[in-house]
């Protein structure tokens, strides 16, 4: 599928993997309209071809208001990189006493169900398009994590989110199928984000230690590399994609 005239969504599109995913899509010539929350906005730079829109993904109305903003562009819908999420850490019983099941609730709210909002108010409105070849009219590209396959100590909240969008991915490319709407899933090891630009340099190293080959941590613009040439391969779909360096996470 070709991403020149179109127009795409990218959740979490003001830093990180969302920004660098958002510059690759408006350099190969989409209309880019990325959904962040209202502060991260305010400290993203310009980027020719991308339009912020203050979105928080686990507020139904704002991503209705935000999708009819991308499906009314002028150019059909064709891409969503849902790349919004948080990444907190917290032990079941810690020394602090039980895991604060709010904050479980939330983080499960914004990774999973917010994943699963802009999914299907997308959609929608993607079904809405003139088809392509085979009937195709778009493709949406979740993040997910290897700590959907091996969470680590203090991740349970975490793991348990990105588990979720994991499974999602097959019953929601069966769903889609027929609206010619494929569906995947990109889950990054360890990559160099906003997240971590608070550790040591020390730390850092330590992590790449663990990659087997490339043995650094992964780069935005690998995550944005990769999902475009999943927007463009038509015959991938339904399936999980690691981005790890064949790193397999240990307990701790």
């Amino acid at each position: 599928m070709q991403i020149t005239d179109t127009a795409a969504i990218v959740t979490g599109g003001a830093s990180g993997l969302g920004a660098a995913t958002a510059a690759s899509l408006a350099k190969g010539g989409a209309r880019v309209f990325a959904f962040d929350l209202a502060e991260a906005i305010d400290a993203a730079p310009a980027v020719e071809g991308v339009e912020y829109v203050p979105v928080d993904v686990t507020d139904e109305e704002q991503v209705r208001q935000g999708v009819a903003r991308a499906a009314d562009a002028g150019v059909p819908l064709r891409t969503v990189v849902n790349c919004a999420g948080i990444g907190p850490s917290m032990r079941i019983l810690g020394r602090k006493g039980p895991h604060d099941l709010g904050f479980y609730a939330k983080v499960l709210q914004i990774n999973l169900v917010g994943t699963f909002t802009v999914l299907t108010l997308a959609a929608e409105e993607m079904a809405k398009t003139e088809p392509l070849e085979h009937d195709a009219r778009g493709v949406i590209i979740n993040t997910a994590s290897v700590a959907g396959y091996e969470g680590q100590v203090g991740q349970a909240a975490y793991a348990s989110s990105k588990a979720g969008v994991i499974g999602l991915t097959l019953p929601a490319a069966r769903d889609l199928a027929q609206h010619g709407i494929r569906v995947l899933t990109i889950a990054p090891g360890i990559v160099e984000t906003p997240m971590l630009a608070t550790v040591s340099e020390e730390f850092r190293e330590g992590l790449a230690k663990g990659v087997p080959f490339p043995q650094r941590l992964g780069r935005p613009d690998e995550y944005a590399q990769l999902a475009l040439s999943l927007v463009e391969h038509d015959y991938l779909n339904g399936e999980v994609i690691r981005m790890d360096g064949a790193l397999r996470m240990a307990p701790r």
